[in-house]
């Protein structure tokens, strides 16, 4: 790159492609002119040139039908500074291999030096080229299972919302839905100047998520691991998990010693028992922040939990905020309306009735 000459982005869309990400990235680098005249920190020259790049040149539907013009194919572009592998549509059937050309393109660029980006489900373009191999990484937790049955010595780092990677940091990838945000913070950031982010975030009114992303994944217990024991635990506590010692009542369920279960709970499950007890109450804790208006404490009583400094405690080191902070963040806002905003199935819908709280709050 030439001294004063600006960035080339090359934006990659493919099929599958979502237009949000592509069209707010886009935008944003565009914007320093119009911003130029509202802070000193923004150059009035725009610092960055972005393109649009795909498979071939051409004018393609997005994920949502919404076209997407692709500007340059990839193959033609033989230098650029910055690559942005966007969010797009991945199953869980996705698998490597359907767009080698691409992932051989990312290895070239690589090799010259340029940055490679991906933004939240953009994570599985870019692991395939290897470069992230024994690194951490992160995207949407939706796709967890996929990146790990595809891309086994990829260190994923869920709770993270931007991550680098790279001796010279040259790998940069951001988390799920709108972290692309977080990401051309980071680039402004790190290309332009401190200043010149911040500017760009007051203007765009761009969300800077500095919790990470642990406020923003729900705790899905797995069940899927084929030991009926540590299974029929899981099913008692989804009734159970405000009893006193509900660690001994899924020992005694599942009729294990408390070591046995310990072990076998651990390899099943990927969590110990005392860890996935917690989950479990701070997963409701935030579905009773979300939908009503109880106290705090109550709440942290109703879950499992005498002391309410113990609670707050709990809740912070899982969810990354306080609970005030989560019900600011996400309560629905009528809470006359029957709308819960949460997932399609309840994870656990009931409270038990049964049993007494525990004395002593699990930490």
């Amino acid at each position: 790159m030439a001294p004063g000459a600006p960035l080339h982005v090359s934006l990659v869309a493919v099929p599958g492609t979502l237009s949000m990400p592509v069209a707010g990235l886009y935008e944003v680098l565009n914007a320093f002119p119009v911003l130029a005249s509202f802070y000193d920190d923004i150059p009035e020259v725009s610092p960055f040139q972005v393109e649009i790049v795909g498979a071939e040149q051409t004018t393609m539907a997005a994920a949502s039908g919404l076209p997407i013009t692709i500007q340059r194919a990839f193959r033609d572009v033989v230098s650029t500074d910055i690559v942005i592998v966007p969010t797009m549509a991945v199953d869980q059937n996705w698998r490597p291999g359907r767009h080698p050309e691409l992932v051989e393109w990312l290895q070239a660029m690589h090799g010259t030096g340029t940055v490679l980006c991906s933004a939240c489900t953009g994570l599985v373009i870019l692991a395939e080229t290897g470069l992230l191999d024994g690194q951490r990484a992160t995207t949407h937790w939706a796709i967890e299972p996929v990146v790990r049955a595809c891309f086994h010595e990829v260190e994923l780092c869920l709770n993270e919302v931007l991550l680098t990677a790279g001796q010279q940091e040259e790998l940069v990838m951001s988390g799920g839905g709108a972290s692309w945000q977080d990401l051309v913070l980071y680039l402004i950031g790190r290309f332009v100047s401190p200043g010149a982010s911040r500017a760009m975030a007051k203007f765009e009114m761009l969300e800077q998520h500095a919790e990470g992303q642990a406020p923003y994944l729900p705790f899905l217990p797995p069940v899927q691991h084929g030991d009926s024991l540590i299974r029929a635990a899981q099913h008692w506590l989804e009734t159970h998990f405000t009893d006193a010692g509900p660690v001994a009542g899924m020992a005694a369920i599942a009729n294990l010693s408390p070591r046995s279960l310990e072990r076998r709970f651990r390899r099943a499950t990927g969590y110990s028992p005392i860890d996935y007890v917690q989950r479990v109450r701070i997963e409701e804790a935030k579905r009773r922040l979300e939908q009503t208006d109880a106290a705090i404490d109550q709440i942290g009583w109703d879950v499992g939990y005498q002391d309410p400094a113990a609670f707050r405690r709990l809740f912070k080191r899982i969810a990354r905020v306080t609970p005030g902070a989560y019900r600011r963040k996400f309560a629905v806002p009528d809470l006359g309306q029957n709308t819960t905003g949460h997932l399609s199935r309840p994870l656990y819908p009931k409270r038990s009735t049964g049993g007494s709280k525990s004395e002593q709050p699990l930490e």
